[in-house]
């Protein structure tokens, strides 16, 4: 563990601190996992509640989704030289905040704005709790301590679907935004005792402030080109210009890195393949997941007819899946290394994928769960070692860096998942119900064609690990690498 860091904490001088400093970590991983879960169980409520449709009730979560993608880097890099411990506390805090004001939404407008205010809280606490483990962490115990980290994920994603649909049932939405206050609260107090007062980067005294508003609009029309290319068609004026658009900022955004003497990114981190190649394969693998998980609601409740509490209920076992896994892979990584799991994990994640493609109205229930359950243990066996994999691999003083990049890949993979599959699910929708008579069994071909994108998502993630990625044991090499660039 890092002296300077934990020599300024008192309770750095009891034995295994950095267990301690873990456990004020999985709260906010718990809380961020917990309202993701709940978000998606209520997307078919909200949609009645507001009356509106999939395509304008998805931005309730695509719009919190690409709030993060925009601020994770930036906020990871601030952090780097403001303190790692002052946002993740201010984050809990600024969560709280925004889940109180979805709480109260009167119209789906505000309930949008406010969750870009909670996601703002979101990014704070998420672009440091991977760079907080790793710089506190022992290096032998560092995937161990990734896999617990996603062990509390996976408990939030597990009892959010059967508590968010307990509060649908019985008391309306609202409360699924009001169960974050207390968590926010306690999390607050924790994080401002326990984690170490780390000390300010001195090797970064200004930040690139133009750097982060060249790079934002890129992920934006990123997104919407993925969210509306089935829609008005990929050749339309609209999506040129947004790629044009994404070419455009992009283009001034490596401009500027290069030529900036404080740059929010180093590019050179994107030259170690265990860092590229772990974050495409980790943004591919939380599209897979995040579509799967967006969908499911919708086909239970429209397609099943079963009520919002058993809903809930089901989409629990990709998390519990996921809960037993992670530790187990985490465990084994520190052994075998990333490429064998990750790989598998991706497999195992895409069978799942191609399980619920062959989905009808009477399909028994057990094959729903059973495709849910392949997709949350494959996450489980994914996710730790490509975690571990991906920092591992970034030189010590850029951790804070890394770890934002890492956030907002998986992030960008979540916008881009609930984007791919509700744009795949409307547009087969409109063309199937020219031709199919009845709306449930166009419902279902629309469902298929989702589950089908993210199938293939997930086998090109599996490709990546196998053919792209280095080895944990190379990543010191990798490392020399990115030396020997400067």
């Amino acid at each position: 563990m890092n002296e300077d860091v934990s020599k300024n904490q008192p309770l750095s001088r009891k034995r295994g601190y950095h267990w301690y400093i873990v456990g004020a970590v999985c709260i906010g991983a718990f809380m961020a996992a917990l309202d993701a879960s709940i978000i998606n169980v209520s997307m078919p409520t909200l949609s009645r509640s507001f009356s509106v449709s999939m395509n304008i009730i998805e931005w309730v979560s695509i719009a919190y989704l690409l709030t993060l993608t925009s601020l994770l880097t930036l906020l990871g890099s601030l952090s780097d030289r403001l303190g790692r411990k002052l946002f993740y506390t201010i984050g809990f805090a600024v969560f709280g905040l925004g889940s109180g004001l979805c709480g109260v939404a009167p119209t789906i407008s505000f309930l949008i704005v406010s969750r870009v205010l909670q996601a703002l809280g979101a990014a704070m606490l998420q672009a440091n709790s991977v760079a907080i483990i790793t710089a506190s962490v022992p290096e032998n115990s560092r995937g161990k301590a990734i896999g617990i980290q996603g062990s509390a994920q996976a408990i939030g994603l597990s009892i959010g679907p059967t508590v968010g649909g307990i509060l649908l049932a019985n008391y309306g939405w609202r409360l699924i935004f009001y169960v974050n206050l207390p968590i926010a609260l306690v999390g607050t107090i924790i994080a401002a005792f326990i984690l170490p007062k780390d000390k300010p980067n001195p090797h970064s005294s200004r930040f690139d402030y133009l750097g982060a508003i060249l790079f934002t609009p890129a992920l934006i029309l990123l997104v919407l080109i993925f969210k509306d290319g089935y829609i008005v068609g990929w050749l339309s004026t609209t999506i040129i210009c947004e790629f044009m658009g994404v070419i455009l900022f992009l283009f001034l955004f490596v401009l500027r890195e290069k030529r900036c003497q404080n740059p929010m990114m180093d590019l050179n981190l994107l030259k170690i393949k265990s860092f590229s190649g772990g974050n495409i394969s980790g943004m591919l693998s939380y599209s897979l997941m995040f579509g799967v998980i967006f969908l499911m609601p919708f086909y239970l409740e429209w397609v099943m007819q079963l009520p919002t509490y058993y809903t809930g209920l089901i989409l629990t076992v990709v998390s519990i899946a996921m809960f037993i896994m992670s530790p187990l892979s985490g465990a084994l990584d520190d052994r075998i290394g990333p490429k064998v799991l990750t790989a598998s994990g991706m497999i195992l994640a895409s069978s799942g994928a191609m399980v619920l493609v062959f989905l009808s109205s009477k399909t028994a229930i057990y094959i729903d769960i059973l495709g849910l359950i392949l997709v949350g243990a494959g996450m489980g066996i994914f996710t730790p070692p490509n975690n571990s994999s991906v920092m591992g691999s970034a030189p010590p003083e850029h951790i804070g860096v890394a770890g934002g990049i890492l956030n907002m890949s998986r992030s960008l993979g979540m916008s881009m998942g609930v984007a791919i599959a509700g744009t795949l699910y409307d547009s087969k929708f409109n063309s199937f119900h020219l031709v199919h008579h009845t709306t449930l069994s166009a419902q279902i071909l629309s469902f298929h064609v989702g589950f089908e994108g993210m199938m293939a998502l997930g086998i090109a993630a599996a490709l990546i690990c196998l053919f792209i990625c280095n080895d944990s044991r190379l990543d010191k090499i990798s490392t020399s690498e990115y030396i020997s660039f400067h």
